[in-house]
């Protein structure tokens, strides 16, 4: 056989023959998980508690009216939440509603593959996006987004235009994005470290003010906004015993002796402010890296430390996976796949002969994931640190540019 398929697949003809069958594969699986996996649902259902208490705040009913001791899924938004996710409950029809919801999010999802793909140098005809988009719609992860229906694939994208506007320096607008992550789910507050390194009162101040304001303007709305603080607040500060991948759940389901726990914890804790320190230098050699593989080790700190630990939370991880196309990345090593695999990889381990087990097994191997990814993290940043040591700071913090992260088609 001759002819093109034949010449060198590093250059076009290669990235053409990727092409073609990424981009089937990839749109394969976007409808597949679109339409049957997420149009099936699960047991597990985010959206109808969300569309429900939304829509008791826009007829004026108390939306804080749940029995939080009960193990049905919760509402646990704030008001200034709340307010936002209004445009969810303005349809009547709730299985309308439920569609387009998957809808945007797993086209937010896609978004965001689009924006880190030309973030990290590539362009849109490359064979990296819908291999990214084959890949990402293969994951746990976004599986159960869309599968529970809940708002995680937006939230992406908003991460996403954090991270990427904030570097490009549209200061408000990236206060702005980490504001609205903020007032929605708490666990990026820890993102702000990145602007306050930076000294940077412009974006501090707007991701401040979204979860402020959104609250003083939904507060007098809302007919049981102090419900919140007597019923939901309390409830938050409870680690919940099923369904809980983050360390304090582990430790609750299997009743560890507390010196352990808290020996635990505190080596993850250390090992998340050890590798945070140590990626500082790279805020001047390329933000992109640090930017990136800095908000990925808080986030998966918040993930293993915090009460509540969910697997497809890992979803933000994923501007983190495009930094394997640096020539420096934490990615560069087996240790960090075998995490990503653990908290990334839609596998059960639920069998006929050990059911129990494999339950436990299927909730904790992202404990597992979540912290070996902290301690690659920080052992690579340490790493970094005494290499740039020996063969010299000129070396090893050079910027990266878009020519050595793989600027072709």
């Amino acid at each position: 056989m001759s002819g093109p398929w034949l010449k060198d697949r590093t250059g076009t003809h290669g990235n053409a023959l990727l092409n073609a069958i990424a981009w089937p594969l990839s749109v394969l699986l976007v409808l597949y998980t679109v339409f049957v996996l997420a149009v099936n649902g699960a047991v597990t259902d985010d959206f109808t508690t969300v569309y429900s208490a939304v829509r008791r705040f826009l007829d004026g009913a108390p939306v804080y009216d749940e029995v939080y001791h009960y193990v049905d899924p919760h509402y646990l938004y704030n008001p200034g939440a709340t307010l936002l996710l209004t445009p969810m409950g303005l349809s009547e029809h709730f299985a309308l509603s439920r569609m387009v919801f998957i809808i945007v999010n797993a086209a937010a999802i896609v978004a965001a593959l689009v924006a880190l793909v030309r973030a990290f140098g590539h362009r849109l005809s490359s064979a990296l996006l819908p291999v990214a988009i084959a890949v990402a719609f293969s994951t746990e992860a976004v599986r159960n987004t869309l599968i529970f229906t809940n708002i995680n694939g937006i939230l992406l994208l908003v991460f996403v235009g954090f991270l990427l506007t904030w570097l490009a320096g549209y200061r408000w607008v990236a206060g702005l994005l980490l504001g609205v992550a903020i007032v929605i789910k708490p666990m990026f507050l820890p993102l702000l470290f990145l602007p306050l390194v930076r000294l940077d009162v412009r974006t501090i101040g707007a991701a401040v003010a979204v979860p402020v304001v959104t609250n003083l303007l939904a507060w007098p709305l809302m007919a049981d906004a102090w419900a919140y603080v007597d019923k939901v607040m309390p409830y938050l500060s409870i680690t919940r015993d099923y369904a809980n991948a983050s360390l304090p759940g582990l430790a609750v389901y299997f009743d560890l002796p507390t010196p352990l726990y808290v020996l635990a914890w505190g080596a993850m804790a250390v090992l998340c402010g050890v590798g945070t320190l140590a990626l500082l230098p790279w805020r001047r050699s390329d933000e992109l890296l640090w930017a990136t593989t800095t908000s990925a080790l808080l986030l998966t700190g918040v993930f293993l430390l915090s009460s509540l630990g969910q697997q497809y939370y890992s979803l933000m991880l994923f501007p983190f996976m495009f930094t394997v196309l640096l020539r420096v990345s934490a990615l560069h090593s087996m240790p960090a796949w075998i995490a990503l695999v653990l908290v990334l990889a839609p596998l059960s381990f639920t069998t006929n002969y050990a059911p129990v087990a494999g339950r436990w097994i299927g909730t904790f191997i992202a404990t597992a994931g979540w912290a070996l990814l902290i301690t690659v993290i920080c052992v690579t940043a340490l790493a970094w640190l005494k290499h740039s040591g020996i063969i010299g700071r000129r070396h090893m913090f050079t910027r990266v540019g878009p020519e050595e992260r793989g600027n072709h088609d």
